[in-house]
């Protein structure tokens, strides 16, 4: 008998079972390890990357910590000392890397998670290319990363050029003389063109509505009043906005010169594409050898559809990580606890409510 086999089909058994480990995944295992669930025999931490770091592994090289805005340290271990010149996808792989060990929190990876549907006895199977495990909770921490949105314009498929993804951004050196349309108006669009323009031809900054830049510190008042909102549109079961979408760009001296220098000088979103180029209603034409999307990313959720928690809206509606549909399944890393600092927060609110779930206590009662 193919022993590899046998075990890709045994349905294993676990109180809870978290996918993803960027830092929600992580943040939510830490908690379930100080709430007294083992790993590997209470819980398991599934993740797909082939290595520690969550997202951050995958982002471009001159993405340095030093322009990392606003990285929260992960609960129970400082992030202390990291050169600020090294590219951030090195610094927090690292990090994580060394999280997982210290709290021995065993992730499994690469495990890709197929699907996950009704099982027997009040418990959700989790299927996926190394086995299926049979859970009575779910953290799901898959963030966005995965979902890439690439808007759809006419005369796309027409271009001649190079189209490309912030997801599939390698730097700015390797746009040397060509002319670059940007396409998006958050923290993405802008630091890609900051960087581009002294190696580029010719940049061309497009967004669909005018970019809003804060000034002032970015206070806890501020941050509340963003995530307010982005939270009431998570309960009204629609897709969550960024929070960097409610709160604008913040104008620091970098942005400042940007915008002197003429390099973010925002046009309207063109209407359409040809094959050198982009165009608008009123005629203007941009020639162009490279279109970059900086057009965000959506909630990596299409594992969870089986279990039919979206709302009409398109969104699953949460009350604090719970999703209102199904009590067993928690959402974190998701809409407003979508940032760094609240993932930490929203991994031991779950928890906090797993543990009463399993105890019998009604959730949300």
């Amino acid at each position: 008998m193919n022993n590899t086999g046998a075990q890709a089909r045994e349905v294993r058994g676990v109180d809870v079972v978290v996918i993803g480990a960027g830092q929600a995944g992580l943040s939510s295992a830490y908690h379930l390890r100080r709430s007294g669930f083992e790993p590997e025999r209470d819980f398991v931490v599934l993740d797909h990357a082939p290595r520690p770091g969550g997202a951050w592994q995958f982002r471009w090289p001159s993405l340095t910590y030093g322009k990392v805005h606003g990285m929260h340290s992960l609960p129970g271990m400082e992030l202390e000392g990291a050169d600020p010149a090294r590219p951030s996808s090195e610094v927090i792989a690292e990090y994580f890397d060394t999280y997982e060990r210290t709290f021995d929190l065993r992730v499994r990876r690469p495990v890709d998670v197929r699907a996950v549907r009704e099982g027997a006895g009040g418990r959700s199977l989790v299927e996926s290319f190394d086995g299926t495990w049979s859970t009575r909770a779910l953290i799901n921490a898959t963030g966005t990363w995965d979902r890439p949105f690439w808007p759809r314009y006419p005369g796309q498929e027409t271009f001649r050029g190079r189209q490309l993804h912030t997801a599939q951004y390698p730097g700015p050196e390797e746009f040397a003389g060509q002319r670059v349309v940007v396409v998006g108006g958050g923290a993405s669009g802008t630091q890609h063109l900051m960087e581009i323009a002294p190696y580029a031809a010719a940049t061309t900054w497009v967004t669909r509505r005018p970019p809003v830049f804060r000034e002032g510190p970015f206070t806890e008042d501020v941050g509340r009043a963003a995530v307010a909102l982005v939270e009431e549109r998570v309960r009204q079961g629609l897709p969550p906005k960024s929070v960097v979408s409610v709160t604008g760009l913040p104008l620091n001296d970098a942005i400042r010169q940007a915008l002197a220098d003429g390099v973010l000088d925002r046009q309207p979103m063109f209407d359409r594409i040809a094959p050198d180029g982009v165009e608008w209603a009123d005629g203007r034409h941009v020639n162009a050898d490279v279109i970059l999307w900086a057009t965000g990313f959506r909630a990596a959720l299409d594992h969870l559809t089986p279990l039919r928690l979206r709302e009409p809206g398109g969104g699953i509606r949460v009350e604090g990580t719970r999703a209102l549909a199904d009590p067993r399944i928690h959402l974190v890393g998701y809409g407003p606890s979508a940032s760094t600092i609240g993932a930490n927060r929203a991994g031991r609110a779950a928890v906090r409510d797993i543990r009463r779930l399993l105890a019998g206590v009604t959730v949300g009662a």
